[in-house]
Parts: C-alpha cells; sequence; structure tokens
C-alpha cells in the first residue's frame, strides 16, 4: 500500500515535469537573434573597411616616401613614364618604363630593380619575370580584384601617379607631378607640395599593363570626378583596337565608400571626398595654377 498523504508533504505533483518553451516563444527567440544579427553585420562591414582602409593609406606612405628618397638622391622626382615619344598611348609598344619601376630600389624591393633591364622597356621577353610579379604594397587591401592577369605574366596594381591636371595624354606637356620624362622639382610645385597630388587609387581593370608600365595603368588625371564606393560605377575599358581610345587616361577611383585616399607631394595621405568641387580637384592636380585653393 502506498504511503497515506500527510500535512508533511507540501510536494505540488503539478510541477513533477518541467515546463518546455511553446514554438511560439522559440520563433520570437529567432526573430530578436536574426533582429542583432542584422544590426550587428554593418558595423562589423565597416569596422573591416575601416582597417583595410587604414592599410590602404600605409601603402601609399610607403610609396610617397619611396617617392621623396628618389628625390633626395637625384634631387627631382622620378619620370611618370620613361619613352622617347608621346604622347603615350595604353597599348604594349614602346620602352614605357613607369615611375613604380624607378623607386623600386627604395620600396625594399632593390632585387626586382636588379632584374630589371630599363633600357629594353616595360614589355620586353627579358623582363618578364619582374612584369610578373606581384608587389602586396601595390594592391590596395579593399580592391577584391585578382592581382594579376589569368595567365600570369601581368601583376597588376592599385596606385597611380598624377599627370594632369584635366583629362588629356600623357604627354611631356602636363601639369602634374609624374609624367612624360618629367623630372620636377620641388621648386617647381609652386602651389605648395601639400596642396599637390603626386599619387592616389585606381580600380585594377583586366586590360592594364601592370605596375611596370607607364600607361593609364599607373598614371591618371583629375579632370575626371572621383568614383569610389563599394559597388562604384564603372565604365568599360575601350578596346585596344581603336587606337584613338588608347589615348584615353581616366581619373582616380576606389572600392572605399565616399572617397579616395591621396599622397601628397609634402608626403602626407588624405582622404578625399567624392563630392568634392571639380575645380578644386582640377587644382589639387595642378603644380602651379597660381589659383587661391579652398580648404578641402
Amino acid at each position: 500500500m502506498s504511503a497515506p498523504f500527510t500535512d508533511c508533504d507540501t510536494r505540488d505533483p503539478r510541477q513533477a515535469t518541467p515546463r518546455a518553451f511553446t514554438l511560439v516563444e522559440l520563433l520570437v527567440v529567432i526573430a530578436i537573434i536574426g533582429i542583432l544579427v542584422a544590426l550587428l553585420l554593418p558595423a562589423i562591414q565597416a569596422s573591416r573597411e575601416a582597417a583595410r582602409r587604414t592599410s590602404c593609406v600605409n601603402n601609399e606612405v610607403q610609396l610617397v616616401l619611396a617617392n621623396h628618397s628618389y628625390e633626395f638622391h637625384f634631387e627631382t622626382l622620378p619620370p611618370g613614364v620613361t619613352n622617347p615619344t608621346g604622347p603615350i598611348r595604353s597599348e604594349p609598344e614602346g620602352l614605357h618604363v613607369s615611375w613604380i619601376v624607378r623607386i623600386l630600389p627604395y620600396m625594399e624591393e632593390n632585387t626586382l630593380f636588379k632584374l630589371f633591364d630599363v633600357s629594353l622597356g616595360a614589355y620586353a621577353p627579358e623582363n618578364a619575370k619582374v612584369r610578373a610579379a606581384v608587389v602586396s604594397t601595390l594592391i590596395c587591401p579593399s580592391e577584391p580584384g585578382e592581382e594579376a592577369n589569368a595567365d600570369h605574366t601581368i601583376a597588376y596594381n592599385s596606385y597611380v601617379g598624377c599627370h594632369n591636371d584635366l583629362e588629356a595624354p600623357i604627354d611631356k606637356d602636363n601639369h602634374g607631378l609624374l609624367f612624360l620624362n618629367s623630372k620636377i622639382r620641388y621648386s617647381e610645385i609652386e602651389d605648395g607640395s601639400s596642396k599637390t597630388i603626386l599619387l592616389s587609387e585606381a580600380l585594377v581593370s583586366p586590360s592594364d599593363l601592370g605596375w611596370v608600365s607607364g600607361t593609364r595603368a599607373t598614371l591618371r588625371n583629375t579632370g575626371s570626378k572621383l568614383n569610389s564606393g563599394p559597388t562604384p560605377e564603372w565604365v568599360p575599358d575601350a578596346p585596344k583596337e581603336k587606337p584613338a581610345n588608347s589615348l584615353a587616361v581616366g581619373g582616380f577611383s576606389s572600392r572605399h565608400p565616399g572617397g579616395i585616399n591621396a599622397g601628397f607631394a609634402d608626403g602626407s595621405v588624405r582622404f578625399i571626398s567624392n563630392e568634392i568641387e571639380p575645380d578644386l580637384l582640377h587644382q589639387l592636380g595642378n603644380r602651379a595654377d597660381g589659383q587661391i585653393m579652398k580648404p578641402f
């Protein structure tokens, strides 16, 4: 026989089985977690992009300092592109030795510099190994594309010198700091080194000729509106078979939301907004226009 129930036994038989969550309660919890994750993801993405942009700034600082070291030894900035004649076409013909090749010894890339025969030019078979060499300092961390072309014969770059203030072919009469056979002294930067862009960014294009080529692959101008963002508006490159279009150069662009990083001749690297006034942007690409510049 079972023991009789007494007043001392205070247990409630209804509490013998623990209560579980209902389906509705589980769905509410899952929905709350989903909302929190959705709110958190943009912040994570923003922090990652901030880190990538900081790394990009560091790359540009190194390139600007390398240009300064070159100027210290030769008393001029490096030529934007070395070639017997101009204007420069974005075609794999000619010497087309880029300014990046010239500053390799000051980027701790002396081996690449020694292996490159400047007299033979950017496209010579003897320089093929250097042309295919990927240099991490030359790629923006926000650039999602490949570091080289499909057959790994051309290594790309994200950083380009400023050859002119307006859209024009790369030639010896440009107004920037790096152009055809240029040898600019700091005394010639009459507008001030802190007000003149030395280099900035450009999106990698599959048709680029690589960092050894002193074409639009390594030179751009301030003649076009800045084009940047996670998915910037992209204008397809003109087909190579049209010689007239191979003279086109283009402006600066990046994957950074809202603008680009730009390295100035004074050694600073600053962020320039997409909303900058076009006339002010033109001024930043001209070393001696003699105009009063607004803050930016």
